[in-house]
């Protein structure tokens, strides 16, 4: 009886939580099953001939740099090189999903003081987590039917294989999340200590990935994205890994209920260190920037490490490529019609740019989670105005993504040692793109702010756009739509400033009428 009432209200938390997420959510699912199912038909045109796979799986077999980064090939089945070309970043943004669905749900809750609210009706200890739970795993079982669905095609046991895959891979992360939620007294830290641990598992990958062709290092086998890979889609299935992931799951879980029976509502095991006798803090930018400093610290060295791993990259990029005149197509979509090197080059910086649009969106809409939490009412009741609040988080989000994209072009310089000013400038050149997307962040918020999170489907709308739109060979006026098609593809051609300073027109245009949108309204509370 005692377990059961713990329950209790769980049925309507999870709806709740449904209605809460029904527009981020089926956009992170969206996001993840198009990026699948869009490429069966795009590695037919690149490797339709017997001749061409067997070409793929030498060179991914004896370059360790491309293995580190997208993983062994097992087969060279259509269906075999979809789990390989996109196993892996799908289950990263599953991994997302789920560690951002549960934080939402609890920590978040809890910080805000709604958790305790509805703790005080019928509702069970452990019904809010449970809720969060059962919610990641709706929406990673949406993705796996989807998949599975899309790909039975390709062979019904490798397509459900693979969904299997990934809706396991993102309730791993979904648990370790919860378990983080329970261990920290702040959103933002259970948020940062599951992407740490999402960034081991990465990394552990990696360097097994790259010592064998096999994946058969114990490296590998330490993260759950290497349980991903050796599950193998496709390639003679390994049905008892899902076992791997059932038993992480189980533990995991068990874990986190077993602490959350024993806190109090709101605090944690490690609470946060009391804040100094007297203030070190003169101004709302300061306060900004001591809430975001950890974000831009992490997303820093993240764009400094892939930098140095697509540069070290370049070199290999002709040899993969070969003779293969489609895939030599794609990159030169996405990087313009210079060379094979330098296309290479700046489609990657491309990418990383589009990847910059979804931090400044998550610093942008820090001020949302500010002022819903009600944090912001009691600073603007001081001699702080507005503007002067705002332009704080702002200075760190667009400030913070020209940190981050100069970093990136370092890592570019340490790992390519070649063309250092013509990178930099391709890296500086991707911020007009990334700040336009953080000005329609800016003016949802500031204009309506229950529509701030359709931010996010801004964003990785474009990052979809420019992710799979050139593969797909997609119409010039479909590619349009992101500010990332205008720019001008360094290095490699001639710098444009005409597209450039109309871009920098337009976010000026769309952060400032956010601005004078939020000095008009009421706040939220």
């Amino acid at each position: 009886m005692t377990s059961l009432s713990g329950l209790a209200g769980t049925g309507t938390l999870l709806r709740f939580a449904l209605r809460r997420d029904r527009v981020t959510t089926p956009v992170w699912i969206a996001v993840n099953a198009l990026m699948v199912l869009s490429m069966p038909n795009t590695l037919k045109s690149l490797y339709g001939t017997a001749a061409e796979r067997a070409d793929l799986l030498r060179q991914v077999r004896t370059n360790a740099s491309f293995r580190a980064l997208i993983g062994p090939l097992y087969d060279t089945s259509i269906g075999g090189l979809t789990a390989w070309r996109v196993g892996l970043f799908a289950g990263l943004l599953a991994a997302v999903a789920g560690l951002l669905i549960v934080v939402r749900h609890t920590r978040d809750e809890e910080e805000s003081g709604r958790a305790e609210l509805v703790a005080s009706g019928a509702v069970g200890r452990r019904a809010s987590l449970t809720a969060a739970l059962l919610t990641a795993a709706v929406a990673n079982g949406v993705t796996a039917l989807l998949v599975t669905a899309g790909l039975a095609g390709q062979g019904a046991a490798g397509a459900l294989s693979f969904g299997l895959g990934l809706a396991a891979t993102g309730m791993v992360f979904a648990t370790t999340a919860a378990i983080a939620a329970q261990l920290t007294e702040s959103a933002r830290l259970a948020r940062g200590l599951t992407s740490a641990v999402l960034g081991a598992a990465f990394v552990l990958r990696a360097a097994g990935d790259s010592a064998t062709a096999d994946g058969g290092s114990v490296w590998t086998w330490l993260s759950p994205l290497g349980w991903l890979e050796n599950l193998r889609p496709f390639a003679a299935e390994r049905w008892w890994v899902l076992l791997l992931f059932a038993a992480a799951v189980l533990l995991q879980g068990l874990a986190a209920y077993v602490l959350a029976g024993r806190r109090d509502l709101g605090m944690s095991f490690f609470p946060t260190r009391p804040g100094p006798a007297t203030g070190r803090l003169g101004s709302a930018a300061a306060l900004a920037w001591r809430l975001q400093r950890g974000g831009v610290l992490g997303w820093s060295l993240g764009f400094f490490l892939a930098g140095v791993i697509y540069g070290g990259l370049t070199e290999g990029a002709a040899d993969l490529v070969g003779d293969n005149q489609n895939a030599r197509q794609i990159f030169e979509r996405m990087g313009g019609q210079s060379g094979l090197t330098d296309a290479f080059l700046a489609s990657m910086v491309g990418m990383l740019g589009l990847i910059a649009a979804l931090y400044v969106v998550a610093s942008v809409l820090r001020l949302s989670t500010e002022e819903t939490s009600g944090r912001a009412e009691p600073l603007l009741a001081c001699q702080v105005s507005r503007l002067r609040w705002a332009a704080g988080h702002l200075t760190v989000a667009f400030a913070g993504a020209a940190l981050i994209m100069l970093l990136a072009g370092a890592g570019f310089a340490v790992g390519y040692g070649r063309q250092v000013g013509p990178i930099l400038a391709a890296c500086l050149v991707q911020l007009p793109a990334v700040w336009v997307i953080g000005g329609v962040a800016v003016l949802l918020y500031g204009v309506a702010p229950r529509l701030a999170p359709a931010a996010w489907g801004v964003a990785v709308a474009v990052l979809l756009i420019g992710w799979v739109g050139p593969a797909l060979d997609a119409p010039r006026l479909v590619l349009d739509l992101s500010p990332f098609g205008h720019l001008p593809k360094l290095p490699g051609v001639e710098m444009t400033w005409g597209p450039v300073l109309v871009l920098l027109a337009l976010a000026t245009a769309l952060t400032a009428t956010g601005l004078a949108g939020l000095r008009r309204r009421d706040l939220t509370g």
